[in-house]
C-alpha cells in the first residue's frame, strides 16, 4: 500500500529521487555491516594467537623444570653420610615395601593401556619382592614385617588377580585381527611368561584364539547388507592370521638372508628383549620415573636389575611342524566356516548379492596388501598355494546359486501353471451362461482377431524405421494378427517371458559383462587373487538346467489337459463342445508360439551365446542334420533344438486332437445323409446336371447327333462337408496350422468318407426289401462325389504315399461297386466328359476351398495356346478363352513344375479305369 501511496502522490522524477535515497541507505547499511564483521574476526584472530603462545609459554616453562630435575638427579653432591648396617637395612626393606605397594598400580596402568608386556614384567617383579620379603613363605604371617605392615596382608591378596587379568586380557587381544604384528608378540611373550610355556604352546595359543575370533564372527547377528562384511572380515582374518603366524613364528634357515616384504621370528626377538640380560644400569623393569624417585638408592641390586626368565629355552618351532599345526587349523577352522557361511549366505535372496559379496572378496584378496607376498607365505607355510575362495567359499556360492535359481524357476513353474489353468477355465466357459470378453471372443474365432483393428497394429515409428532395423523384441499387431498369435496367448507368453526376463537379469549380474571379459581378466589383473568368473559355464548350465526343467513342467501341466481332453473326447457319442476344443486350440497356439514370444527362454536355454553368429551355425547345422552332419550341432543347440522339438510335438498332438473331433463331427453328419435311402433324401441333395451333345456312328456308319446329361456339381452334402471343414479350418487360423496337422486332417477326413461310402456299398449289396435301388443316374452322381472328393482331400506329399496306395485299394473296391450300377457301354461314353467336368469343377473351387487343397492342387496346365505363359505361376479358370487377366499363386517357381505335374496327374488318374 505504501509503494502504492508513493505512486499516487509524486510524480516520476520525485519516484527515481526516492529510489536513489532508498538504494545510497542500502550500500551505506551494507558497508558498516562488513566493517563489524572484519573487526570482529580481527578480535577472533588476535584471541587465538594469544591463546597458541601461552600453550607454547607453558610447554617451555614445564620443558626447564624437567630438566633441572634431570640435573639434580645427575649432579654428584656430597657424598651420603654412611648409615650403619641396622638403618641401611631397615632403609632397603622400607625401600622394596614403597615399591611393592606401587607395582600394582603401574601394573592396572599397563593393563588399561594395552601394554600387556611391560604389566607382565612388572608382575612378575612384584613377586620377586615379595620372595625377597619372605611374604609368600608358609609363615608369612608370622612375619615381623606383616606384623609391622598389616596393610601387605589386603595388598598380597589384591595383587593374586593381577596375574588372571593380564592373562585373560593379553589372550582377548590375539583374537582381534586389526592389532599390529608387534601387540600380538607382546601379548604371546606375556602369555609365556606367566605360565611358562614353550613357543609351541604359543603357537597352540595363538591359532585357538584366531579360531575362537573365526566362530564369534560367524555367531554375530547377521542382516541384510552386514553379510558381505561379515565374509569380507572372515577372509580378512584369514589372511591376518597367516601373515602374523609367518611374523611371529617363522624362522629364516641358516645361510638364508631375511626377507624384508616379509617379516619373521618376532615372537623371539621379543621374547629376547624382554628376558635378555643387559649392561649394568641398563636392564631392569623399572621405568624411569621410578628411578628419579629418592627412595631409589636404597632398592638392593637384585631388584634393580630384574629380568624374567622361562625356566626352559625358547626353542624356534620347526618348519615342519609350524606347516603341520597350521594345515590342521586350516582344516579345522574350514568346517567351521563353510556351516557359518552357508547359514549367512541363507539371507541372500538374489543373484546379484551374491556377485556382490564375491566382488568384495576379490577386491579384498586382490589388494596389494594381500596378494604381494602371498604366494611366498603360502609356500614357507603350507608348502603348497593356497586360494581361500576356491577352497573354502566357492562351492557354497554355487550351491546357494542353485538353490536360487530352483526356487526361482519352481516359482516360474507354479506360477505358469496357475496362469494355463485360469485361461483354460476362462475358455471353456459355456458362452450361453455370460457374455465372453473380446478376448475370449478372439480365441473362439480366430478370423475375428485377424480381421479385427487396433490401434497397436503398426508401431509408432513404422514410418521412418525399417523392419531390419527393429529390436528383436518389438513386434507390431501385425505381425501377430500374421501368425495368428491371439491376445490369451501374447499375454501368457508375455508373463512367462518377463519372468524369465527378470531372473535372467540378476543371473547376468553374477557373469561377466561381456563374453571376452573371461579371457581379459587375467591380462588386466596380473595379481588377481582368482578368477571370479572361472564358474561362468557351471552357472549357465544351472540356469539351462532349470529353466528346461521349467518348460518341461509347463508341457507336463498342458499334456495332462490334452490326455484329458482327448479322453473326455473319445467317450463322447455326440459332436464335442466347442469350449472344450477352444481350450485345446489355445494350447496348440501357445506351444507352437512360446519359442517366439518369449525370446528370454532361448537366451536362458543358449546363454551367453545367443549372438547372430549362433544362429547362423544354427541354421547351418539343422540344413545339415539330412546330410548327415549332425556332429556340428553344440550339446547347448541340441539341447535348445530338443526344447523347440518338443513343444512342437505337444502343439502337433493339440492339433490333433482337434482334427479328430472336427473331422468326427462332420463326417458323421456326411455319413447320416448319405445312407439315407428315401427318393425324396437323394432329391434334396440332388444338384443340376449338364447336358451334352454328342456325334455317334450308327453301324451304316451315318453320325447321329444326341444328348447325355452328366453332373457338373458335387452333391449339396459334399459341397456342405468341404465348405464346413474349409470354415472350421478358416475359425482356427489356417493359413498358421502346421502343414503336417492339415494333411492329417485330410487324410483322416478322406479315410472317414471312404468307410461311409463303403457302408453304403454294404447296405446296398445286402438288397434289402424295401431299399431304395442305385439307379445309374444316383450312380454316376455318387461316382462323381467320390472322385471330387478324392482330389480335394487327398494330399500330396511324400510322407502320405503309403496311406494313399491303400485308400486307392479302398476306393478301387467303391468304383467298382458304383461303376457296376452304369451301363458298360454308356460308362465308356461318359468317362471322358466326366473326366472334363471334373476337371473343370477343381478348377473353378480351388480358390473356394484352397485352405484344404493348398498349393499343390493349383492346376498350371493349360491349352496350346497358353503354353508361352507355362513359365508363370498362375491359376487357370477354365479350359476355354478367357477374359481376364491370369492370377498370380504364392507359389515359389522352383516348385512350378513338380506341382504341375501332380496336379496333371491328380485329375488324369482315373481316366483309364
Amino acid at each position: 500500500m505504501e509503494a502504492e501511496a508513493l505512486f499516487e502522490a509524486h510524480t516520476a522524477a520525485e519516484l527515481r529521487a526516492v529510489e536513489r535515497r532508498l538504494r545510497a541507505g542500502i550500500e551505506q547499511k551494507r558497508e558498516e555491516l562488513r566493517q563489524m564483521v572484519g573487526e570482529r574476526y580481527r578480535d577472533l584472530i588476535e584471541a587465538a594467537d594469544t591463546i597458541a603462545e601461552m600453550r607454547l609459554s607453558a610447554e617451555r616453562l614445564l620443558g626447564a623444570v624437567r630438566g633441572l630435575q634431570r640435573g639434580g638427579a645427575t649432579r654428584p653432591g656430597p657424598a651420603a653420610p654412611a648409615l650403619p648396617p641396622a638403618q641401611e637395612g631397615f632403609y632397603r626393606a622400607a625401600a622394596q615395601l614403597k615399591l611393592l605397594l606401587e607395582v600394582p598400580e603401574k601394573v592396572w596402568g599397563a593393563v588399561e593401556g594395552g601394554r600387556y608386556l611391560p604389566a607382565a614384567r612388572l608382575h612378575l617383579l612384584g613377586a620377586h619382592l615379595r620372595r625377597q620379603l619372605q611374604l609368600d613363605a608358609p609363615r608369612a604371617r608370622s612375619s615381623p614385617v606383616l606384623a609391622r605392615f598389616p596393610i601387605l596382608l589386603r595388598q598380597v591378596a589384591a595383587v593374586s588377580h593381577l596375574r588372571a587379568t593380564i592373562l585373560q586380557e593379553s589372550k582377548a587381544l590375539l583374537k582381534s585381527q586389526t592389532v599390529s604384528d608387534q601387540a600380538v608378540a607382546e601379548a604371546l611373550c606375556a602369555i609365556m611368561l606367566l605360565e611358562d610355556s614353550s613357543p609351541r604352546q604359543a603357537l597352540a595359543d595363538f591359532l585357538l584364539a584366531r579360531k575362537l575370533a573365526i566362530q564369534q564372527l560367524l555367531n554375530q547377528p547377521h542382516h541384510g547388507a552386514g553379510i558381505k562384511a561379515q565374509v569380507c572380515s572372515l577372509m580378512e582374518l584369514l589372511t591376518t592370521t597367516l601373515y602374523q603366524a609367518h611374523a611371529l613364528f617363522y624362522t629364516m634357515p641358516e645361510g638364508m638372508p631375511p626377507d624384508p616384504a616379509l617379516p619373521c621370528g618376532l615372537l623371539f626377538s621379543t621374547l629376547e628383549s624382554a628376558t635378555g640380560q643387559r649392561p649394568a644400569g641398563k636392564g631392569g623393569v623399572l621405568e624411569e620415573e621410578v628411578k628419579l624417585s629418592s627412595w631409589f638408592r636404597y632398592l638392593p641390586e637384585s631388584v634393580v636389575e630384574f629380568q624374567p626368565a622361562l625356566r626352559t629355552l625358547a626353542h624356534p618351532i620347526s618348519q615342519d611342524h609350524l606347516r603341520e599345526t597350521l594345515q590342521k587349523w586350516i582344516t579345522m577352522c574350514s568346517e567351521d566356516i563353510r556351516a557359518g557361511v552357508s547359514n549367512l549366505l541363507v539371507y541372500v535372496k538374489s543373484m546379484k548379492g551374491l556377485a556382490g559379496i564375491r566382488d568384495a572378496v576379490w577386491e579384498l584378496l586382490t589388494s596389494e596388501s594381500v596378494s604381494q607376498n602371498w604366494d611366498a607365505l603360502c609356500h614357507r607355510l603350507l608348502d603348497k598355494p593356497a586360494s581361500l575362495w576356491e577352497d573354502l567359499l566357492q562351492q557354497l556360492f554355487l550351491d546357494r546359486l542353485e538353490t536360487l535359481t530352483k526356487e526361482a524357476f519352481d516359482s516360474i513353474s507354479s506360477s505358469s501353471k496357475q496362469l494355463l489353468t485360469v485361461a483354460l477355465q476362462e475358455l471353456e466357459v459355456q458362452p450361453s451362461t455370460s457374455a465372453p470378453s473380446k478376448h475370449i471372443q478372439f480365441e473362439h474365432n480366430v478370423a475375428l482377431f485377424l480381421w479385427s483393428e487396433s490401434s497397436n497394429d503398426l508401431p509408432c515409428d513404422a514410418a521412418w524405421v525399417s523392419v531390419a532395423n527393429r529390436g528383436h523384441f518389438t513386434k507390431s499387431g501385425l505381425s501377430m494378427k500374421a501368425q495368428a498369435l491371439t491376445p490369451c496367448v501374447q499375454s501368457f507368453c508375455s508373463g512367462l517371458d518377463s519372468k524369465l526376463k527378470t531372473r535372467l537379469d540378476d543371473l547376468l549380474s553374477y557373469l561377466p559383462m561381456d563374453s571376452s571379459a573371461k579371457d581379459a581378466a587375467p591380462v588386466v589383473q596380473p595379481r588377481s587373487a582368482f578368477d571370479r568368473y572361472a564358474d561362468a559355464g557351471t552357472v549357465e548350465g544351472l540356469l539351462r538346467d532349470r529353466c528346461v526343467a521349467c518348460i518341461h513342467h509347463v508341457l507336463g501341466c498342458v499334456r495332462e489337459e490334452l490326455q484329458s481332453t482327448q479322453s473326455l473326447l473319445g467317450g463322447q457319442a455326440d459332436a464335442p463342445s466347442d469350449a472344450r476344443l477352444n481350450a485345446v486350440l489355445f494350447m496348440a497356439r501357445l506351444c507352437q508360439s512360446l519359442t517366439e514370444l518369449c525370446p528370454h527362454l532361448k537366451q536362458c536355454v543358449l546363454g551367453r551365446s545367443d549372438s547372430s553368429e549362433m544362429v547362423l551355425k544354427e541354421t547351418r547345422s539343422t540344413k545339415k542334420l539330412g546330410k548327415g552332419k549332425a556332429q556340428e550341432v553344440s550339446p547347448v543347440q541340441a539341447k535348445w533344438q530338443g526344447v523347440k522339438a518338443e513343444l512342437l510335438q505337444q502343439s502337433l498332438f493339440a492339433y490333433q486332437i482337434w482334427s479328430s473331433a472336427v473331422t468326427k463331427g462332420l463326417v458323421e453328419c456326411f455319413t447320416r445323409t448319405l445312407l439315407l435311402d428315401t427318393a425324396g433324401s437323394v432329391l434334396a441333395t440332388a444338384t443340376s446336371w449338364d447336358e451334352i451333345e454328342i456325334q455317334e456312328e450308327t453301324e451304316s456308319g451315318t453320325t447321329v447327333m444326341s444328348k447325355i446329361r452328366l453332373p457338373v456339381q458335387p452333391s449339396w452334402y459334399v459341397q456342405c462337408l468341404l465348405f464346413s471343414l474349409c470354415q472350421e479350418v478358416n475359425r482356427v487360423g489356417g493359413h498358421t496350422l502346421p502343414k503336417v496337422t492339415l494333411q492329417e486332417l485330410l487324410r483322416t477326413c478322406m479315410a472317414q468318407v471312404l468307410a461311409a461310402y463303403e457302408k453304403l456299398m454294404e447296405e446296398k449289396q445286402e438288397k434289402k426289401a424295401g431299399t431304395f435301388p442305385v439307379t445309374q443316374n444316383r450312380a454316376l452322381q455318387l461316382l462323381y462325389d467320390l472322385r471330387y472328393l478324392s482330389i480335394i482331400l487327398t494330399a500330396r506329399s511324400e510322407e502320405t504315399k503309403p496311406s494313399r496306395i491303400k485308400h486307392d485299394s479302398r476306393m478301387e473296391k467303391v468304383i467298382d461297386f458304383l461303376e457296376g450300377h452304369i451301363d458298360p457301354f454308356d460308362l465308356d461314353v461318359f468317362t471322358p466328359h466326366l473326366n472334363s467336368n471334373l476337371n473343370r469343377l477343381v478348377q473353378r473351387t480351388s480358390v473356394l476351398f484352397g485352405l484344404l487343397t493348398g498349393t499343390e492342387n493349383q492346376y498350371t496346365s493349360r491349352s496350346g495356346t497358353l503354353s508361352s505363359q507355362e513359365q508363370h505361376i498362375i491359376l487357370p479358370l477354365a479350359s476355354s478363352q478367357i477374359r481376364f487377366g491370369l492370377l498370380p499363386l504364392s507359389m515359389s517357381s522352383s516348385r512350378k513344375t513338380k506341382s504341375a505335374s501332380r496336379s496333371t496327374d491328380r485329375v488324369q488318374w482315373d481316366a483309364d479305369l
